[in-house]
C-alpha cells in the first residue's frame, strides 16, 4: 500500500495545475424551468471598504490590501481607493476571504438537536431507487440551529443535498445561511439546482433491488435510457417528473453529484454517465479519489473531500489524509465539505488539516490556494463560479473578516458579509442569530 501510494503521489506531481480544456470549456448550467423561484433578499446594507487587510481572494491570490463593496458587489480591490461616501473599516492585521461554501450538508433535515430517528427521517425518500422526482427543499426546515452555527463559521452559502440510501435520490437546493421563517426566503437566487446520485454500499439493499453494485448500474442504466426517451418524445415534465428531472442532467442544466467512495466505482460511474451523455460534476467523500487523480482532472470532475474518516466504514478502508493535496497536486478540482453540521463549523479547519498533511508528504500547498478549496472551486461545484467564490471586481459581496489567519485554529470570524450586508457580526450580538429553539420558552412567574 505505502509503494502504491507513492506512485499516485509521483502521478499526481507530474500533472500539471493549471485548468484542463475540459474545465476550460464548462458552462454554467441554469435553473431548470420548474424550479422554485427564490424569495431570498438582502439584509439592509450600506457600502463598505475594508481597509489594509491580508486578502485571500479565492483565486490563488494573496496580498494586503482594500476591498470596497457597494451595492451587494465588490466593485474594487486594491490600494487607495475612491471610496465616496462608503462606510470604512479599519481591517488591518485581520485577513479576508472570500464566504465558505459548503457544498455537501443535511441541513434542515438532519435536525440539531438530534432526538431520535424521526430527527433524519427527511434526508431521504427511500421508497424507490429512482427518487429523481423529489426535491430536498420540501423538506427542510429553515430553523435549524445549524445554519446560524454555520454562518457564525463563516459559511455564506451550502448546498443540501438528499441522503444517498438510494441511486438517485432527487434535486438538491443551495442556500445563504441566513435563519429565515421558509427555505424560499434563504435560497441562492437562480441557483441551479443539483441531482443527488449514490454509488456503493449505502444504496446496496439485502433484500430489495439493487442487492449488489452491478444491480446498480443495471438500474442507473435504465434510470437514464428513460430519460434520455423523455427528451426524444418532447414529453410534459409535469407528468414525468423524474425522467424530466434526469433529462435535465443530460442537458446540463442540473449538476450531478455523485456520493462514493472507491476508485473504481467512480470510475465505473464516469463512464457509465458519459456514454448516456452525463458529465459528473461533482463526486462526494471520494476517499481514494487520489488513487484516479489524472482522471478526475482530465474530465475536470471536483471532489469533495473530508481530511481524514480513514476506514470509518469498509468502503473508507484505503482513505488517506494525503487525498486532497495528491489531486491538488494533479491538477484535480478540490473541495472540502463537511455532510455532518459538527464539520459544517470547521471547513477552515478541515481544510488546514488537509494541506498540513499534504504538506508533510512533500507538497506545498499554501493558504492562498488551499482556501480554494472552500470558495472557489466549491463554487465552481455548485456552478456558482461566476458569482461567488472570489474576491474581485463584479463578484458578489459574500465575504469573510477573521481575526487572523482563517487557517489558525484561534482565529475566528469577526465579520461575515453576504451581498454586502453585515450578516454575524462577532462583537455585536443583535447581528449574531439564534434559532427559536434556542430562545427557548418564556417562564411564567410562579412556575
Amino acid at each position: 500500500m505505502r509503494h502504491f501510494r507513492s506512485v499516485c503521489a509521483a502521478l499526481a506531481i507530474v500533472a500539471t495545475t493549471a485548468f484542463t480544456p475540459a474545465q476550460a470549456e464548462r458552462v454554467r448550467p441554469q435553473p431548470m424551468p420548474d424550479a422554485m423561484p427564490s424569495e431570498y433578499r438582502p439584509l439592509p446594507r450600506q457600502d463598505t471598504v475594508l481597509v489594509g487587510a491580508t486578502i485571500l481572494d479565492g483565486a490563488g491570490g494573496k496580498h494586503v490590501g482594500d476591498v470596497l463593496m457597494r451595492d451587494g458587489r465588490i466593485v474594487a480591490v486594491g490600494s487607495d481607493l475612491q471610496v465616496g461616501d462608503a462606510k470604512r473599516i479599519d481591517a488591518t492585521g485581520k485577513w479576508i476571504t472570500p464566504g465558505l461554501i459548503d457544498v455537501h450538508t443535511h441541513y434542515g433535515t438532519y435536525l440539531m438537536p438530534q432526538g431520535g430517528p424521526s430527527d433524519w427521517s427527511d434526508v431521504t425518500e427511500a421508497s424507490s431507487t429512482n427518487g429523481a422526482d423529489a426535491w430536498v427543499e420540501h423538506a427542510v426546515r429553515s430553523s435549524d440551529p445549524a445554519f446560524g452555527y454555520a454562518l457564525a463559521s463563516g459559511v455564506t452559502t451550502a448546498q443540501i443535498l438528499p441522503g444517498s440510501s438510494v441511486l438517485i435520490s432527487g434535486r438538491s437546493v443551495v442556500v445563504h445561511t441566513i435563519p429565515m421563517p421558509t427555505v424560499a426566503q434563504m435560497k441562492f437566487p437562480n441557483a441551479p439546482q443539483g441531482l443527488k446520485m449514490a454509488c456503493g454500499g449505502n444504496s446496496v439493499n439485502e433484500d430489495s433491488f439493487p442487492t449488489s453494485r452491478q444491480g446498480q448500474i443495471a438500474g442507473l442504466e435504465q434510470y437514464l435510457r428513460e430519460g434520455q426517451a423523455f427528451l426524444d418524445s418532447d414529453g410534459d415534465a409535469g407528468q414525468h417528473p423524474k425522467e424530466a428531472t434526469i433529462a435535465g442532467a443530460i442537458e446540463g442544466r442540473i449538476p450531478v453529484h455523485l456520493h462514493c467512495y472507491r476508485a473504481d466505482d467512480i470510475a465505473t460511474w464516469i463512464a457509465v454517465l458519459k456514454k448516456h451523455g452525463i458529465k459528473l460534476g461533482t463526486v462526494h467523500h471520494a476517499t481514494e479519489a487520489y488513487k484516479i487523480a489524472p482522471l478526475l482532472a482530465r474530465e475536470g470532475i471536483c471532489s469533495a473531500v473530508w481530511p481524514d474518516w480513514w476506514g470509518f466504514k469498509r468502503e473508507a478502508e484505503d482513505g488517506i489524509a494525503e487525498n486532497a493535496a495528491f489531486l491538488e497536486a494533479a491538477g484535480a478540482c478540490v473541495v472540502m465539505h463537511s455532510d455532518i453540521p459538527l464539520l459544517g463549523g470547521l471547513l477552515n479547519v478541515e481544510t488546514a488539516k488537509a494541506a498540513a498533511s499534504g504538506r508533510r508528504a512533500g507538497i506545498d500547498i499554501p493558504p492562498e490556494k488551499a482556501i480554494r478549496w472552500i470558495t472557489s472551486n466549491a463554487a465552481r461545484s455548485l456552478g456558482l463560479e461566476d458569482r461567488i467564490g472570489t474576491i474581485a471586481k463584479g463578484m458578489n459581496a459574500d465575504i469573510v473578516v477573521w481575526s487572523g489567519d482563517p487557517f489558525s485554529v484561534f482565529s475566528k470570524p469577526d465579520l461575515v458579509f453576504i451581498d454586502g450586508a453585515v450578516a454575524f457580526d462577532r462583537n455585536d450580538p443583535d447581528r449574531q442569530p439564534l434559532s427559536d429553539f434556542e430562545l427557548g420558552q418564556p417562564q411564567r412567574e410562579g412556575m
